[in-house]
């Protein structure tokens, strides 16, 4: 059993001050994975406490960006060390599949990497500003906001951190990093990288706990300037709520419930393909998932039964088991809400194609079947509200103008996707589309250089390319006067 029943804070690993605990489980049978270590509010004031030292007065914030570049530089490279260690820890937290697990701890060093190279532009960030009056002299500057909470989820426990805490290391910032008390191992291994790949301690802490306690305590501590979350609607409202009260600094990265719009040009192998991609990566536990598929009406019936049969092909199990391309979902809280949006949906009348059960061979685990559902009516939950889940609901359209409309009709703006064989109609609908996110012809594709984030209910701010950094940073100007005659207000 996995053992890490303590809390990194200033570079130590520390008991808890109320000496708590809580278990994590294998999703895929459910036995007992291990026991970490629970902060409370007094550890999460002690680990903001460090963060703030190692700010105001530690070395990281007054480090040029070629030197933490390098820092981050090697934290990329002990990732990649220990990338089939923690891809195999991944798979046994979060229950998906190995092959999605290497690929995610690969995508997390690449961040550190892609982190590195804008930290060392920082160096030259320093722009001068022409101005009307020649007496003055002006220049814009970017510097650290601080001291940096991190609250990420369970669906992508080490990218997720990485998507924070790179960024916030390249501006200067320092950190607390609050994983999901369902995912929080190699959130906990990746305070031992930093560690020895010479991170200064107290710049990021690693606190393990409960969201009701850690996570509350955290995001409302006076000592915090930053707030970056990812997660659920609910949560990210409440910590707006917070943070209003101290006017913090806050990006959120919250739900969605993304439309996939396939026109009757498109090809249809392609078309299920990237369908597939779009709900059953991750078990649906994505909050960008393509959940909402609209079809042109003369090519719906020949795409459901495609999907439908693709979908009945997928090989379910043991994300370690070779060929199993869905694993379980994360926990027993996730399986009963999941279950229950399918049960909701059959009450409403959508139309089920595939799946909506446990596999029979799958007598442990959280599993649920890929799920295909037809004909959803608009009103019905399983249309309108995140699942986060393997299921997909599908319903036709017959003009472009109707595809937009029940595109858009939704309180979500994550991500969207149109697929056509016409690219001019493709860069068309991409533009109506109300969303952060557009692909085109494809699903889910996520890059470092490119911005992550949505509108609506979906979040405020966005993550990744240049756009990730500026999260971490403040604008500052600097005027200074030259020569020439003084205004003369009080010697007149």
């Amino acid at each position: 059993m996995y053992q890490r029943p303590h809390l990194f804070i200033e570079g130590q690993w520390l008991a808890p001050q109320q000496g708590g605990q809580f278990e994590v489980f294998d999703p895929s049978d459910e036995s007992l994975l291990a026991r970490v270590a629970a902060a409370g509010p007094a550890d999460v004031d002690l680990a903001v406490g460090a963060a703030r030292r190692a700010f105001d007065h530690g070395p990281w914030p007054r480090l040029s960006g070629a030197e933490r570049a390098s820092v981050l530089r090697r934290i990329a490279e002990g990732i990649r060390a220990r990338q089939d260690e923690l891809a195999v820890l991944e798979v046994r937290d979060n229950g998906k599949p190995l092959p999605e697990a290497q690929w995610d701890i690969a995508d997390a060093a690449g961040c550190f990497d892609f982190y590195a190279d804008l930290a060392e532009r920082l160096d030259t960030d320093e722009r001068p500003v022409a101005l009307a009056d020649a007496r003055f002299r002006a220049s814009v500057v970017r510097e650290p906001v601080g001291v940096a909470a991190a609250v990420i989820p369970w669906n992508y426990p080490l990218l997720m951190a990485a998507w924070k805490v790179a960024p916030a290391l390249a501006a200067g910032c320092t950190l607390v990093l609050k994983p999901s008390e369902l995912t929080p191992l190699t959130a906990l291994e990746l305070a031992c990288i930093a560690a020895e790949a010479g991170l200064p301690a107290g710049v990021l802490n690693v606190l393990p706990g409960l969201g009701g306690e850690a996570g509350a305590a955290l995001v409302e501590h006076p000592g915090v300037d930053k707030v970056a979350f990812t997660g659920s609607v609910p949560t990210g409202s409440r910590i707006m709520q917070a943070a209003a009260r101290d006017v913090k600094n806050i990006s959120l990265e919250l739900g969605g419930k993304s439309p996939f719009i396939v026109f009757a040009d498109s090809d249809i192998e392609a078309a299920v393909e990237w369908i597939m991609f779009g709900i059953f990566w991750n078990q649906g536990q994505v909050c960008s998932a393509t959940s909402r598929v609209l079809v042109e009406r003369s090519l719906y019936p020949a795409l459901l039964a495609r999907l439908s049969d693709a979908a009945s092909q997928i090989r379910i199990g043991n994300g370690l088991t070779e060929g199993v391309l869905l694993g379980p979902l994360v926990s027993a809280g996730q399986h009963a809400k999941v279950s229950a949006a399918i049960a909701q949906g059959l009450a409403d009348g959508a139309r089920l194609l595939h799946g909506g059960e446990r596999p029979a061979e799958q007598a442990k685990g959280w599993f649920i079947q890929p799920t295909v559902f037809a004909d959803v009516p608009l009103h019905s939950a399983l249309w309108r509200e995140e699942i986060f889940g393997p299921v997909v609901c599908v319903n036709p359209f017959d003009t472009e103008a109707e595809a937009l409309h029940l595109a858009n009709d939704s309180q979500f703006g994550l991500a969207a996707a149109v697929m056509s064989a016409d690219l001019e109609r493709c860069e068309r609908v991409a533009r109506k589309l109300q969303a952060g996110i557009v692909w085109i012809n494809c699903s889910q594709p996520t890059f470092s250089e490119l911005p992550w984030g949505g509108v609506k209910r979906s979040g405020i701010g966005r993550e990744l390319g240049e756009w990730g950094l500026d999260n971490y940073l403040e604008t500052k100007q600097i005027t200074r006067y030259e020569s020439g005659d003084a205004w003369g207000w009080y010697l007149t």
